[in-house]
């Protein structure tokens, strides 16, 4: 029996999902695609591409949920399907780079772009040295940024949701806004023409740098999954959690389509490549309004960010307080303090790391690592469907998608595994001996327990 309380319902699951999905990634990572496909038509293909592996992915989660409505989500459904070791292992990544090397990439680039508001805000502004460990005020805002968020997930699952809603409204309308902007304002039928003129060849090194290219697209909605391990706290978890994962994922990849359509019609593809530090958003509304817009831009894409981060600090911490109680992390981490009923150690301990990766790592690295770690976990999950529809006989009351969604998903997937591991092994590979590393501790905790 869970200590967690079932306080949260389908309009609260939804917006874990929407809003830890809606980052920073959707304002720059369109930079990095036009440049590694150098195609409008590639660029819209690959944010097609991610968003069809993420509705894929979601369906095939929605049916995990159905069957194993327990908390921990994707944890507990490896633990159910293939054993505790495996389960283990993906906690464990899940703590070292997945979960937090994307909190932290996430914080990265909120003070980034608080940066552009408050050019004291800097990585090149360094604050502290220490031999060759510097502290710029871009990571120490970032680290405050961490700080802050954690507290007030540790004053209870109201307060932290009731913040988490409010962040994630604001961003949906924000973006709606720009896409209604660029729309009525920036739109020129000569430049989205002239953009999708180009007709790219259809060769290998074509669908190589579409495999490559996608990870920055999958990187911003990578995270649709968070709701899942909370699932001891959303009410009639069979059902909402499903439903939440459909209606979330869809929600925020018709706003990603938009989005770039809306940048396709404004900027030339080579405009799109070079913005600014990356930051489409801020050329396009620049271009439109004048460089007064790219305030406006900054504040929104700030509040993205920390709303995403939000919604990650509150569900991932839910993990380790599930392996706490399983006697497969720091015990300490299944503590439920009484009166907030939330497991604030594990709370805070993820804010450590999460601090620490700041001050150690970079985006681009944190994003490589985080994407390889996560997709492989992803695949073996999915995978797991076929084994658990044995374990578990169809019946009237659990959710079944067609064989078809999680074979694609697997088959996608894995596509993108191997073109990484062949184009990025020395930023993949360490991904996947960071998860094997993990063998040794786990024998550790079986011994210990």
């Amino acid at each position: 029996m869970s200590e967690l309380n079932r306080t949260l319902g389908l309009k609260d699951a939804i917006s874990i999902v929407a809003g830890s999905m809606i980052g920073s990634g959707i304002f720059i990572v369109s930079s990095h695609i036009a440049r590694g496909t150098n195609s409008a038509i590639l660029l819209i293909l690959t944010w097609l591409l991610a968003g069809f592996i993420t509705i894929l992915g979601s369906l095939s989660y929605g049916e995990l949920s159905s069957t194993i409505p327990h908390e921990g989500g994707q944890y507990i459904y490896l633990k159910k399907i293939f054993g505790e070791k495996l389960a283990f292992l993906y906690g464990w990544t899940l703590f070292l780079v997945i979960q937090t090397g994307t909190l932290a990439a996430v914080n990265i680039a909120m003070a980034k772009f608080i940066g552009l508001i408050f050019p004291v805000i800097s990585r090149n502004n360094i604050i502290l040295n220490i031999g060759s460990y510097t502290l710029s005020t871009e990571a120490l805002l970032a680290i405050i940024a961490v700080i802050i968020i954690t507290y007030i997930n540790s004053r209870g699952i109201k307060e932290g949701i009731i913040v988490h809603n409010i962040f994630t409204v604001t961003k949906v309308l924000s973006i709606v806004a720009i896409i209604v902007c660029g729309l009525f304002f920036g739109f020129n039928s000569d430049i989205l023409i002239q953009n999708f003129s180009a007709i790219p060849a259809l060769n290998l090194s074509t669908l190589k740098a579409v495999g490559i290219s996608v990870v920055g697209a999958l990187f911003a909605s990578i995270t649709w999954n968070n709701v899942t391990f909370i699932t001891s706290e959303i009410k009639n978890p069979q059902k909402n959690i499903k439903k939440a994962l459909f209606i979330g994922t869809a929600l925020v990849i018709a706003l990603y389509f938009l989005m770039n359509m809306i940048y396709l019609s404004t900027m030339t593809v080579e405009m799109i490549k070079t913005p600014p530090e990356d930051i489409v958003i801020a050329s396009m509304m620049s271009k439109i309004f004048g460089s007064k817009a790219l305030l406006i831009i900054a504040v929104i894409i700030a509040i993205s960010a920390i709303g995403c981060a939000n919604g990650m600090i509150l569900t991932g911490s839910r993990i380790y307080y599930k392996m706490a109680r399983d006697r497969l992390f720091f015990r300490k981490l299944a503590y439920i303090e009484r009166r907030t009923r939330v497991p604030q150690n594990s709370l805070w301990l993820q804010c450590f790391w999460i601090c620490l990766l700041i001050l150690w790592g970079n985006y681009a690295q944190l994003l490589d690592y985080v994407i390889y770690s996560a997709i492989i976990f992803y695949i073996i999950t999915i995978f797991g469907i076929f084994k658990l529809r044995k374990m578990y006989p169809k019946t009237q009351d659990i959710y079944r998608v067609p064989t078809f969604v999680p074979v694609a998903f697997i088959i996608l997937a894995s596509i993108i595994i191997l073109t990484l591991t062949l184009a990025k092994p020395l930023y993949t590979v360490p991904g996947l001996i960071i998860t094997l590393l993990g063998i040794p501790v786990y024998y550790y905790w079986k011994k210990a327990k």
